[in-house]
């Protein structure tokens, strides 16, 4: 049994390292490892604060200079730092390099921790992509947002959580572009081509580790179910 989760940035250093989160996030992986033999995980890891304080600044400094492409590289580049600093605490749950392009990956072990692969989409789509070549039944992205809304709720006070969506309709609220920092549920390019493939994804919040294992035991959760089932 194969779970993929894209653990986004902004829980593990929304700021700084969130060292109380990890601490507890890889203790409930190590469980559930060592409770479920059967069980092997896939952590698809984002940049976080350290991806918007760097593009930011080198969006400042460049002015009209700036390429997306180099942004987004910048962005890559700090989630790879997050991956190792995960795959360092695996310690020996995770036996191989973190993946840097999922189109090549080997899974040989109980853990493989991904990153940001190049230009153009999120490690969301990596998480999608890592999914499809390993056959898991679902993607499960963790954030800090609990639901998908049907609109931006600190910006429309009518804004209503959802609780299951189909990839058409999502698509129409994420749109069909990708810029470096965007801030949306799930990656527009991921979101294609997990629709494409017939993929569920999972959005819930990633500090609330109790509502995580239900998802992960298949019991009822707060989140938004992307997708068939």
């Amino acid at each position: 049994m194969i779970t993929v989760i894209s653990l986004g940035g902004s829980i593990v250093a929304p700021n700084t390292v969130d060292e109380p989160f990890l601490k507890d996030l890889i203790s409930l992986i190590r469980m559930l490892l060592e409770e479920e033999s059967q069980r092997r995980f896939i952590l698809v890891v984002g940049g976080g604060g350290p991806a918007r304080v760097w593009q930011q600044a080198y969006r400042t400094i460049s002015g009209n200079a700036v390429s997306h492409e180099q942004a987004d590289w910048i962005g890559i580049m700090a989630t790879r730092l997050n991956a190792e600093l995960i795959r360092g605490i695996l310690g020996s749950w995770c036996t191989q390099a973190v993946v840097t392009d999922p189109t090549q990956a080997v899974f040989e072990g109980r853990v493989l921790v991904a990153a940001g692969w190049k230009p153009g989409f999120s490690s969301d789509y990596d998480a999608v992509l890592l999914a499809e070549r390993f056959k898991a039944d679902k993607v499960i992205n963790l954030s800090n947002i609990e639901q998908v809304y049907t609109d931006d709720p600190h910006t429309n006070t009518e804004a209503k959580p959802i609780d299951t969506i189909s990839w058409a309709e999502f698509r129409v609220l994420v749109g069909d572009e990708w810029a470096p920092g965007k801030h949306v549920p799930f990656d527009p390019i991921a979101s294609r081509h997990a629709a494409q493939i017939n993929l569920p994804v999972i959005c819930a919040a990633g500090r609330n580790l109790e509502n995580l294992k239900k998802i992960l035991h298949g019991e009822s959760f707060i989140g938004t179910t992307i997708g068939p089932l």
